[in-house]
């Protein structure tokens, strides 16, 4: 019971997390982006299933992207090691359950935009930090506040 409910929760996180990249599309791909779905990545604090479902989630939403196989890789591999870093984040330190997220993309996703576009690598590196800290501490944090609200 334990393993279907982890494998559940994963598969609903993950196609969560595909939905809302691709309705949000245009601002979701591309050099500059805010993606709306990595206010998800606040929840490996609350549950390691996140973990495979951000990761899948990443995976799927990456094959459409225009940074091609790249970001399928890469940005994936972003995804995994962000998520698992947020889980071992301390639950009495909510705050900082954002913060893996945002470092983690700042270090991996401009590069990967910098070979794709042939942009500005330091353009790159403002548009995600700016992307991130709104999709994950101006949507995420509040959604993790409210879903621990919920849980208790």
């Amino acid at each position: 019971m334990k393993n279907t409910k982890f494998l559940v929760q994963g598969a609903l996180i993950a196609a969560v997390y595909v939905v809302i990249t691709l309705l949000f599309a245009p601002i979701s791909y591309g050099p500059m982006q805010v993606r709306i779905s990595e206010a998800m990545t606040v929840l490996p604090i609350l549950t390691p299933a996140a973990i495979p479902g951000l990761f899948v989630g990443a995976l799927i939403a990456n094959l459409f992207s225009d940074a091609g196989l790249l970001d399928v890789v890469f940005g994936s591999l972003a995804s995994l090691i962000a998520a698992y870093l947020t889980y071992l984040v301390p639950r009495s330190k909510l705050w900082l359950a954002p913060l893996p997220p945002v470092l983690v993309n700042v270090i991996i996703i401009p590069i990967v935009l910098y070979f794709a576009f042939d942009l500005p690598y330091w353009l790159m590196l403002s548009g995600v930090f700016t992307g991130q800290m709104i999709a994950c501490y101006g949507l995420g944090y509040p959604l993790l506040l409210a879903l621990t609200k919920l849980k208790k």
